[in-house]
């Protein structure tokens, strides 16, 4: 099943204004769209020139922007042996979570636990493979929802930001590294959507990958709900300074590498 983006590009432009404070109102007055034209854009009703004239005004990259609007990207599948995604329903809403084995070790890592674990305990099962820790992107509900019949089931000890809080979970600080098997794991801080939000890079399988959270989208990124300031710079500086080959799977959406978000993502072009 191919999950959609988890945004269109009225949420691009909605985010960077509210990230940057800039009313529809101020921002017309700092570029040269009108009011209105401004206001049908953000219904929905693309027009090219007004997205040229308020992108920089709102540090997006207009071509990249005004690409999404048409729906003309999608990354490409990312998958990678070792690497299993797991989308479910909340609130009328997905969520994903995601699970990351050593193939020859059969040692797993999971990363959230979504609305519903059910599907990571089934694919453990048939994969043959044993939990051994569960990593905690942030504690927004949706991502934890079933964490504790998840650390019941497997017993595995749960881990979370120093800055967040949830059953279960003990405190990690940036730069603390963990290894399952062959695989190496460390946690970048990629706090502004939420105060604790953290990134997962793993290494040991034939292709980097990233565990994200809400920090990016496919096209996208979460909401600057702590600090917009903080979430961009720490995408910038932290997730797309990694190996351009790097899968990153978000909370929510496709999973995207590296590389394409650095071509495709309007707020992150450069």
């Amino acid at each position: 099943m191919t999950i959609p983006l988890e945004d269109n590009f009225t949420d691009i432009i909605s985010k960077a204004q509210r990230g940057l404070e800039l009313s529809d109102s101020e921002l017309a007055e700092k570029s040269s769209a009108s009011l209105e034209a401004i206001r049908q854009l953000r219904d929905g009703n693309f027009d090219r020139a007004t997205i040229d004239q308020i992108a920089p005004i709102l540090q997006l990259d207009a071509e990249a922007l005004a690409e999404f609007a048409q729906e003309k990207w999608q990354p490409n599948d990312a998958s990678v042996d070792g690497l299993a995604q797991f989308n479910t329903p909340y609130h009328g809403m997905s969520v994903n979570a995601y699970l990351v084995w050593d193939p020859a070790s059969k040692e797993a890592v999971a990363f959230d636990s979504g609305a519903d674990c059910s599907a990571i305990l089934e694919k453990s099962k048939i994969e043959g493979l044993t939990i051994e820790l569960i990593l905690l992107t942030h504690a927004h509900p949706d991502h934890v929802a079933d964490l504790d019949r998840l650390a019941e089931a497997t017993g595995a000890p749960v881990h979370l930001s120093e800055h967040e809080e949830a059953a279960h979970a003990l405190p990690i600080r940036e730069g603390e590294s963990f290894s399952v098997g062959g695989l190496t794991i460390e946690s970048l801080l990629t706090s502004g959507h939420s105060p604790g939000g953290m990134t997962f890079f793993v290494r040991g399988l034939d292709q980097p990958v990233a565990i994200v959270g809400d920090s990016l989208f496919a096209g996208s990124m979460g909401g600057g709900n702590v600090s917009y300031a903080d979430a961009v710079r720490n995408n910038l500086e932290k997730i797309l300074a990694l190996p351009n080959d790097t899968i990153l799977c978000p909370g929510h959406g496709p999973m995207t590498t590296v590389v394409e978000e650095k071509k495709h993502n309007a707020f992150f072009v450069r």
